[in-house]
């Protein structure tokens, strides 16, 4: 039996390889001393009290201060999630985040009276207010905003008690936290030949993209069923999570958690379940793209455990990091050389955590501090992985540009715009490897991934999105979320989405106790319209494009200074209707078409 790979602690990567956390405090004791003015802070603040509507000069003085706390706070939060990111068994860094968590509901708290006070402001006398301070219209579009939520806002009594709860809130998010990156650990994976190796939710996609089909079997059954040893605790947590955002909804007048966490980022319901309904309408490609899959694997029965590894094998490679840098940086070039010189400046100045470690958080994710943007990765040196840094970088590009062009309090974009410049340099990416290609075999493989983003981004994540959907149905309902419950209802929509050509087994009704993203409420659909909006936007680049660089390079500009839905519009999208994603899924299937037609020749 050859000896277990082993995963390298934190200490064994190199410093290149390391994000630069340093840049935003030298040290851990220059973060404890930040965090210890926000004492001061809580008291500058509360001290407006009862005076927002006094005048224009009042309530600017106080917007003003509250917006330099604010931007204190998103570093604070950077610094210690970061650190604790790196090491999620770490006790120091949970600590931190703990006392940042601590702080910062306290100041929330004492912070309360804002919005009750900016909502009884009349509308005549605010009005008044931008003509006597000239100053005050920095702020127009965030007191506007937060004034068009004026039905679901409480009296300041009940609004201070509301974010006095919000730490307690938080607790299956951190909980499951705990439980998933740090706490459970899985049985080694076997492959064929006998050699063992390590799983972990960071290792487990690359395992499940193996040619090795006994390693992807032995992987996906060690995950699903220690996961399933935990399957009341898991549903627990889930439980929580949908009672807590029942609990917040109903508190705000809202009719669902649905409702209200999506006039948050004041995107219409419509838009939700128009995704669903476009998707359910083409179904058929899905079930299409399965069979394919089953008859190119040539196997008798397909399993979940065969749907990431590529059709065509012996044209994967190992890409190693500087590799994969160079390509997204050639494939990024339709966006420009402004573009690209901050993407340089990212790859050269230790944006990115690469590599995994023990103990490092799964996954993939870009956080965009004010000093400039930070991402981890768990670089596997797979394609997959290569389009991961674009995905990321895209993020990354995104945060920068609304940082630089936005003041702190327009600059933080919502989450529903979030997804689509990372899937736009996904599928700019993707051109431009297939344009420069001229192997049959090699475009086949291409296009398998393609098909592949397509599966997962566009059809899983609405399976997520409307998974997510019915179980905080359930729950407004009162339904306790059980494990029963949530397999029975995770296998009938796989079901559902994959069609008559795959096993649909017990250990697939379990994979809803791996995804995180069900602990960031009604969030997972965006990735779907994300990338409905990137495929429209990066076609209309590849097609026009300066003209449409400039608007899309607005849009990344744009911050949270329009709403969402009109900010993609100025890049050339509607999505409040369902054509981006059926033009989406047309794509998909004349990729299905060219794929078909490869593998015959």
């Amino acid at each position: 039996m050859a000896e277990i790979k082993k995963i390298p602690s934190r200490e064994e990567i190199p410093l290149k390889d390391r994000w630069a956390t340093e840049d935003m405090y030298p040290s851990d004791e220059a973060w404890e001393q930040e965090l210890a003015t926000l004492q001061e802070d809580q008291k500058a603040l509360g001290a407006f009290a009862g005076t927002l509507g006094e005048g224009g000069e009042k309530l600017f003085a106080y917007l003003s201060n509250m917006e330099r706390v604010n931007s204190k706070l998103r570093l604070l939060a950077n610094y210690c999630m970061r650190k604790a990111d790196e090491d999620t068994r770490n006790p120091v860094y949970q600590a931190m985040r703990g006392k940042f968590m601590a702080a910062s509901v306290a100041l929330q708290t004492a912070n309360s009276f804002m919005t009750p006070e900016v909502m009884d402001i009349p509308e005549q006398t605010l009005n008044r207010f931008f003509d006597e301070c000239p100053e005050l219209e920095r702020y127009r579009r965030f007191l506007n905003n937060l004034r068009r939520r004026k039905a679901h806002t409480l009296s300041a009594a009940e609004e201070k008690l509301l974010a006095s709860a919000e730490e307690m809130a938080d607790a299956p998010n951190t909980v499951y936290g705990a439980f998933a990156d740090a706490d459970i650990t899985f049985p080694d994976a076997v492959d064929a030949e006998g050699e063992r190796h390590p799983l972990s939710q960071g290792t487990f996609v690359s395992l499940e993209e193996s040619p090795d089909r006994e390693l992807r079997k032995s992987a996906y059954e060690n995950l699903y069923h220690t996961l399933d040893g935990f399957r009341n605790t898991a549903a627990a947590i889930l439980n929580a999570q949908n009672k807590q955002l029942k609990f917040f909804a109903e508190a705000r007048k809202y009719d669902s958690a649905f409702e209200a966490s999506l006039d948050a980022s004041q995107v219409p319901t419509s838009v939700y379940l128009n995704l669903i309904e476009a998707v359910h309408r083409n179904l058929d490609k899905m079930h299409r793209y399965i069979r394919l899959r089953k008859k190119l694997l040539g196997v008798e029965e397909l399993h979940f455990y065969d749907i990431y590894t590529p059709l065509l094998s012996d044209v994967d490679k190992h890409i190693p990091f500087e590799e994969a840098k160079q390509t997204v940086y050639d494939g990024l070039a339709p966006l420009g050389e402004d573009y690209r010189k901050i993407l340089k400046e990212g790859f050269d100045s230790r944006w990115i955590d690469v590599y995994q470690n023990v103990g490092k958080r799964s996954g993939a994710y870009s956080a965009g501090a004010s000093v400039h943007p930070y991402v981890l990765l768990n670089y596997t040196g797979t394609l997959d992985s290569q389009f991961t840094l674009a995905h990321e970088m895209g993020h990354a590009l995104h945060s920068y540009l609304s940082n630089k062009h936005q003041n702190p309090v327009d600059a933080g974009y919502v989450i529903f715009v979030a997804e689509v410049a990372s899937t736009c340099n996904e599928a700019l990416l993707m051109e431009y490897l297939l344009g420069k290609t001229t192997d049959k075999k090699e475009r086949a493989y291409l296009i398998n991934h393609f098909l592949d983003q397509f599966r997962g981004t566009l059809y899983r994540q609405t399976l997520f999105a409307e998974f997510e959907l019915n179980i905080g149905r359930m729950a407004a309902q009162g339904k306790t979320l059980t494990a029963e419950v949530l397999c029975k209802e995770y296998r009938r929509l796989n079901e559902m989405y994959y069609g008559p050509d795959i096993v649909v087994d017990d250990e697939i009704a379990m994979e809803w106790a791996r995804i995180p993203h069900f602990y960031l409420d009604y969030y997972v659909f965006q990735y779907a319209t994300g990338y409905s909006a990137a495929i429209a936007l990066s076609r209309r680049i590849l097609a026009e494009g300066e003209s449409a660089v400039k608007d899309y390079l607005g849009f990344l500009s744009g911050g949270c200074s329009k709403t969402p839905i009109e900010l993609l519009k100025g890049a050339g999208v509607d999505m409040t209707g369902p054509e981006p994603v059926e033009k989406a899924l047309e794509l998909f299937g004349t990729l299905l078409d060219e794929m078909e037609g490869l593998m015959e020749a």
